[in-house]
């Protein structure tokens, strides 16, 4: 395989948790609650189902094609030319939301802290270190995860602990005021995130222990959840009805902790959570492009293409969105069509597609194996 290094579930687990996690908690807060308003706590609930659904997809598609990746088994499923044109959208799907999670990264630190710094040496910084952990291979990508992602846990839970004198619970209530409907919609942005679950299909041919995959996989459906959630309450008990008009509640979060006129301006911890969950973020997504794309070419590595891509990358990013609100507004509306139709539809279609060619219903195919 054009991947030699190997990981375990356990690490595939932690690989996708900050994956998914790392902007969802930043920014989702305030996207429901323009929607869902005080009831912003229940769309993440709704909305995991889509992460439980990819992750049995993409399960079932590696049960099928065990050592390929979706770029590979499109042809070996629709024929050459179909497959790679749905190896090409899939590649052109991340090459834009990569380029969209690194404008994201240099909207936050020049508009929070460099402001007078150029935003190309922002997005250049970042992609060139996302290059060199690409360039390493999975196995290096998941052992940078081990390291980093204790400390943001910690420090995430300890931010949201410290503002717990600040909560006041009567902004939970009305619980459903205008019926269930507005958690519904309110669901939109974080059925995004869950769905990108998917890149597991992607992963899965270099896990050593597959038989633990699906396991670990639900897991951490639950665990991004349950992130989720927690970020939301804590939230929508600081700020209650103005937690819409923020942009980064987590940051507006720790301004609020002063313990004594000692323990305060914790903003710095906010920022050290975002800088290394977007980088841990965007080195995922960035290994995946780096490796279909290699797959898609036929080249027999794909480390040469990490610096090359990541060049490409910031060119993108510059030329995207040219604001934070724009991105606000893509990933509320726009978006929800985009990942459901790449992440959900495609998929679904390529495993119907199989089955059916191997004579057999999905069902039936699951029972099989």
């Amino acid at each position: 395989m054009i991947e030699k290094g190997k990981i375990s579930s356990f690490q595939l687990a932690m690989l996708m948790y900050i994956a998914i996690s790392a902007t969802a908690i930043l920014l989702a807060p305030s996207m429901m609650a323009k929607h869902a308003e005080r009831d912003l706590w229940l769309s993440p609930i709704w909305a995991s189902s889509a992460g439980f659904f990819c992750v049995y997809v993409a399960h079932r598609l590696n049960k099928l094609h065990p050592r390929s990746t979706p770029i590979e088994y499109s042809a070996s499923i629709l024929g050459k030319l179909p497959g790679k044109i749905v190896g090409l959208v899939f590649l052109f799907f991340y090459l834009h939301i990569t380029s969209t999670m690194l404008k994201e990264y240099g909207e936050f630190v020049v508009g929070i802290y460099f402001t007078r710094t150029p935003m190309v040496v922002i997005l250049g910084s970042m992609a060139f270190v996302c290059a060199l952990t690409v360039h390493g291979g999975l196995e290096v990508l998941a052992r940078v995860t081990q390291f980093f992602l204790p400390m943001l846990v910690f420090f995430m839970i300890l931010i949201i602990l410290l503002s717990i004198p600040d909560f006041d619970t009567r902004n939970l209530f009305p619980f459903m005021r205008h019926g269930i409907v507005p958690s519904i919609r309110g669901a939109a942005p974080p059925l995004i995130w869950f769905s990108e679950f998917m890149i597991v299909a992607f992963l899965l041919p270099f896990v050593s222990d597959r038989d633990k995959g699906m396991k670990f996989s639900i897991v951490t459906v639950l665990a991004v959840l349950l992130t989720i959630v927690m970020a939301n309450i804590s939230a929508l008990l600081l700020f209650g009805n103005i937690l819409d008009t923020l942009v980064y509640p987590m940051m507006e979060t720790a301004k609020y902790i002063s313990i004594a006129d000692f323990l305060e301006h914790m903003e710095s911890i906010v920022m050290a959570i975002w800088v290394a969950g977007a980088f841990l973020k965007i080195s995922v997504f960035f290994y995946v492009l780096v490796l279909g794309t290699a797959q898609w070419i036929g080249l027999s590595d794909y480390r040469p293409l990490a610096f090359p891509i990541g060049f490409l990358l910031v060119a993108f990013s510059m030329w995207s969105f040219p604001t934070l609100p724009a991105i606000a507004h893509f990933i509320e509306f726009p978006a929800f069509f985009y990942f459901v139709t790449i992440h959900i539809l495609i998929p679904v279609a390529l495993w119907l597609m199989a089955a059916i060619r191997r004579g057999k219903s999905p069902g039936e195919r699951e029972m099989s194996t």
